[in-house]
């Protein structure tokens, strides 16, 4: 049986829309697959019974503590033990968990990452992917987008591996495409980090790397994942996110650029560590929770930790 453990306090708009998006998934999820909500015990049968949805169907963790958005991570850590952020990372570190998704405090769920699960053997930093959208089915991984704003050219050579193993993977892609991001095609171009990046890549054997990639085809086919440091990551990532946000303003409907909400993917790995763990958007809808449990479903199906051990021995 795989249990995936779900942060029902997590989030803007919890526990309605975690509920909701719980209930959703269990419907979609195979029969060995259980989610394990952890939160309010109250609330959650009240909001199952509010949906004639039997509550039983869940394996509940009951606590009413939770680590707000405006916490301090690494001390809410230590002085709110019984948060459901902090109780789903020690049932996933202790292996009562396969998986463990939330849509609550970013820093606190890093926090978790790195101090409970902690690195893979060999990963020297763990990092975060976003799904960008490009006009055939399987988005580009742009990766890292937050976590590492400084990136050594090593570190960024291990995240070309790790990108490499979720788009195989998880999104079905043979011998998917490698570019690193920089202000020209060519091999010269860039600053420091860049070149000596581009250096360690070329030629290597570890995956595909096909050079370097310009901003302007970030939603082209060129590339399946896109390598840069977490400060030009997230930089990108929330332009994309400003675009879209410009689109709907302007009521233009067009069925490439809904693919830039983030609910239709629901959440994001952090990539680089011992076990599944799926960061959601805060303010995520009853939709996007079922998406991000079924990206944890797919990352967990997909043997994803296994295959990033195994590279890295």
């Amino acid at each position: 049986m795989i249990k995936i453990g779900v942060d029902i306090l997590g989030g803007d708009y919890a526990p309605d829309s975690t509920v909701k998006g719980a209930i959703i998934a269990a419907g979609e999820l195979p029969d060995d697959t259980k989610l394990v909500l952890i939160g309010d015990r109250e609330k959650i049968v009240e909001i199952c019974s509010s949906q004639g949805f039997d509550p039983s169907v869940f394996e509940v963790i009951h606590t009413t503590d939770t680590i707000e958005m405006s916490d301090y991570p690494a001390k809410a850590f230590t002085q709110k033990p019984n948060a459901s952020i902090v109780l789903g990372f020690k049932m996933l570190s202790q292996g009562m968990l396969h998986g463990f998704a939330s849509a609550g405090n970013t820093g606190a769920m890093l926090v978790g990452a790195m101090h409970l699960v902690k690195s893979a053997p060999g990963v020297i930093r763990p990092c975060i992917t976003a799904s960008i959208p490009k006009l055939s089915d399987n988005p580009t991984i742009l990766l890292d987008v937050g976590i590492n704003p400084d990136t050594k050219p090593d570190v960024m050579y291990q995240y070309a591996i790790l990108g490499s193993l979720y788009a195989e993977y998880v999104y079905n892609i043979n011998n998917p495409k490698v570019a690193l991001l920089n202000i020209g095609s060519e091999e010269e171009k860039g600053n420091l980090q860049s070149k000596a990046a581009f250096s360690a890549m070329k030629g290597t054997v570890d995956f595909n790397f096909i050079g370097n990639i310009e901003a302007n085809e970030l939603f082209s086919d060129k590339a399946d994942v896109i390598v840069c440091d977490g400060f030009v990551g997230n930089v990108m990532l929330k332009e994309a996110e400003a675009f879209y946000s410009l689109i709907r303003k302007r009521k233009i409907q067009d069925e490439f650029f809904e693919k830039f909400n983030f609910v239709n993917y629901g959440g994001t790995p952090i990539l680089g560590i011992n076990a599944p763990v799926i960061i959601g958007h805060g303010i995520s809808n009853e939709i996007a929770i079922k998406n991000m449990i079924l990206h944890t479903a797919s990352v967990i199906n997909a043997k994803l930790i296994d295959k990033i051990k195994e590279a890295f021995k």
